[in-house]
């Protein structure tokens, strides 16, 4: 069984950025995503299993990740997740005991999208450049629309990093930037990516905090994914929000449903 055998939706688009900066191997019960470049990008380095977990797999698991992913200080972090649907319930208690954090995120599809109930027809939404100075844009946006528990100077040297490989792949064809400009700033600003095989993946959506509120993210998601299903002939668009945060209506306002329900343990070392 190879890697995009992997039911889960999540996964198998993970494994778009995975395949191209570093290696999915398919350890038989698992599959080992690695990012050599990128060792504490938690979705970059993981495994995900065939099965949820089992009490007693604590032990096992950790070794096959210190063995096919890293372990510190060069990789500072355990991430494991399973396919889904799940086969059974999972049995994850023995890691939480260990300082094991459970992540949920939803992940969401749509075989098309349409405008948002009030969109933004003031901006502009195109392909953004590929260009020093546009990208040096995004990077802001992309900052600028971070979390409030992140603190501005690792996350901009992280968002640069992630930014540069991302622009590798939209060079090598696998990806396209997309921007909603007001005034000509980049007010919002995301990716779309393909696995070659009908599938779309979105990354870093991001809207700047002055212009939140005005249906520019809607809009680009949508503009961006109509654009993205012509440029690249797929059929399906998958996007990952979190299950308690506020994107996932916004994603749905444009035709984006559940499609399934992703867990992980986490455990930062």
């Amino acid at each position: 069984m190879t890697p995009l055998h992997l039911r889960s939706l999540g996964y198998r688009t993970d494994s778009i950025f995975t395949r191209f900066h570093g290696q999915v191997v398919d350890l038989g019960d698992a599959v080992a995503l690695t990012n050599p470049s990128s060792p504490s990008q938690y979705f970059g380095n993981l495994l995900v299993f065939r099965e949820p977990p089992r009490p007693g797999d604590r032990p096992r698991w950790e070794a096959l990740f210190a063995s096919h992913v890293g372990q510190p200080p060069t990789t500072p972090h355990r991430l494991f997740g399973w396919d889904v649907p799940a086969a059974r319930v999972p049995e994850f208690q023995e890691f939480l005991d260990a300082g094991y954090r459970l992540e949920e995120n939803l992940v969401m599809s749509a075989p098309a999208l349409s405008p948002p109930p009030q969109p933004n027809r003031a901006a502009d939404y195109r392909v953004v450049p590929d260009t020093d100075e546009a990208w040096a844009q995004a990077l802001e946006t992309q900052v600028a629309s971070r979390e409030d528990d992140y603190e501005e100077a690792p996350y901009r040297a992280f968002k640069a990093a992630h930014l540069r490989g991302l622009r590798a792949m939209c060079r090598a064809g696998l990806g396209q930037w997309y921007g909603a400009y007001v005034d000509g700033i980049l007010a919002a600003d995301l990716g779309v990516f393909t696995d070659g095989a009908g599938l779309l993946r979105y990354q870093s959506v991001g809207t700047h905090p002055a212009y939140r509120r005005q249906g520019l993210a809607g809009s680009l998601v949508q503009f961006a994914g109509a654009h993205a299903q012509a440029h690249f002939g797929a059929q399906t668009l998958v996007i990952v929000a979190d299950d308690h945060g506020a994107a996932k209506r916004v994603y749905a306002s444009v035709g984006f449903s559940e499609a399934e329900r992703q867990q992980l343990l986490l455990q930062v070392q």
